[in-house]
């Protein structure tokens, strides 16, 4: 099962990009150095000196395995024009680096931790620090708002995940496979329930909006509802939004590319963050 997984969230989440990404009209800077590996970041919006923006930071899908920072270059570009500064990431992935998903993980949280400390240089506000992707970058993104460690301790202000992957571990009773899914410890580098989001919500983790498919037969959508329910017992902001009977990776096509833009208009809006 979980070898058809990892096969689905590959194929699907990015195989339309290309690596490395050439994304014109942006800006390119190395977050972070690993041996011989610079990762890098792209960033899109113009600084404005006295008025710091809210950012929000893009993590690609692939399966923890593969995929493109260019994934979400045109979600990158509409939130540059809606008056963000928005960026899209690179992290370590196995068919480039041979890692497992702890190391996707700790760039991920590695990244929003940079932003953080470069906010006043890039006209970022930082406090106000969205993280979001899709399926495994969707993993990533909502890792650094619920997960603690893992290289720091920087937490994400606000969460967009399109189809993410929030359960990796039994919970409130109901095992993995309960779910739809399974992801084992070898292919993690560390304990599901360690590297599960959905397991540790807390205080901390902060508003969040779910973008998922009802249809979605790679990461199932009463995931997202578990993580949901889990963060209204919680008593944290979270909103699930389905798209009836659509499948993993959705949000890339039309015209669920523009609906979710949408939404996640509104729920920033909600925050006070756009206009």
């Amino acid at each position: 099962m979980f070898r058809a997984l990892l096969l689905l969230l590959t194929a699907i989440s990015a195989h339309a990009f290309d690596y490395p990404p050439q994304m014109a009209g942006s800006r390119a800077e190395v977050y972070r150095e690993v041996g011989e590996t610079r990762l890098k970041l792209w960033i899109f919006g113009d600084a404005a000196p006295d008025h710091p923006k809210p950012a929000i930071v893009f993590f690609f899908g692939g399966g923890w395995n593969t995929g493109s920072p260019a994934q979400f270059e045109k979600q990158c570009r509409h939130f540059a024009e809606k008056g963000m500064i928005a960026i899209t990431a690179d992290y370590r992935v196995k068919s480039r680096q041979q890692v497992p998903a702890v190391e996707c993980v700790k760039d991920g949280k590695a990244c929003i931790a940079w932003v953080r400390k470069n906010a006043p240089r890039l006209g970022i506000d930082p406090t106000r620090i969205a993280a979001a992707g899709g399926s495994a970058g969707g993993h990533v993104a909502a890792c650094t708002g619920t997960l603690p460690g893992f290289g720091t301790e920087e937490r994400s202000d606000a969460m967009i995940l399109f189809n993410p992957a929030l359960v990796l571990a039994p919970l409130g009773g109901k095992s993995p496979e309960g779910f739809g899914t399974r992801v084992g410890e070898k292919r993690l580098g560390a304990k599901p329930a360690d590297l599960s989001p959905a397991h540790h919500i807390g205080p901390h983790t902060p508003p969040t909006l779910i973008l998922h498919g009802t249809g979605d037969a790679t990461v199932p959508y009463a995931t997202a509802a578990a993580f949901t329910a889990e963060m209204k017992k919680t008593g944290r902001p979270c909103e699930l939004v389905g798209y009836e009977k659509q499948p993993h990776g959705f949000f890339n096509r039309k015209p669920f590319a523009s609906k979710t833009l949408a939404e996640a208009d509104r729920f920033l809006a909600a925050l006070g963050w756009l206009k």
